[in-house]
């Protein structure tokens, strides 16, 4: 009769639900880009070491390397949002300890076509002058370059 294999990991880490493809969706959908940051065009990455406590709360987060300009805040209440899955092991109340990167890049701005526009009004007199004969015409165009 074969027996079972027992677990390598006495300690099992507490994983995001869903997997990592949840876990970046969710940073996606709740990053917000600092305009601090926004307005003088800074992007890069800041390293975030955090505690997760037997529940799977992130209970206490810090900047290990920044960059500034809101984004290293923006990481922590980034990070504080995270809820993990954390299997007890045999009863133990333990902290584990992580680190995590978040990438801030500049969002791509889609540039809007450039519109011009302009009206020609044309008037024709008459040889005689009289006013009764006057003809107006106008005309309006719209230029759009791009898009």
């Amino acid at each position: 009769m074969h027996k079972p294999a027992k677990d390598k990991h006495f300690i099992k880490q507490p994983s995001y639900e869903g997997g990592p493809k949840a876990l970046k969706k969710f940073i996606g959908e709740n990053l917000r880009y600092p305009q601090e940051a926004l307005e003088n065009k800074v992007e890069g990455t800041v390293n975030v070491h955090y505690d997760i406590d037997y529940q799977g709360n992130v209970i206490d987060a810090k900047v290990v390397g920044g960059i500034g300009f809101g984004c290293d805040e923006e990481a922590i209440r980034l990070v504080k949002l995270l809820k993990f899955k954390v299997e007890k092991p045999r009863g133990l109340r333990i902290l584990y300890h992580k680190t995590m990167q978040v990438h801030f890049r500049l969002p791509v701005v889609k540039e809007q076509p450039l519109q011009v526009q302009f009206s020609y009004v044309a008037t024709a007199t008459s040889a005689s002058g009289n006013v009764a004969e006057e003809k107006k015409s106008s005309y309006t165009y719209q230029v759009i370059i791009g898009g």
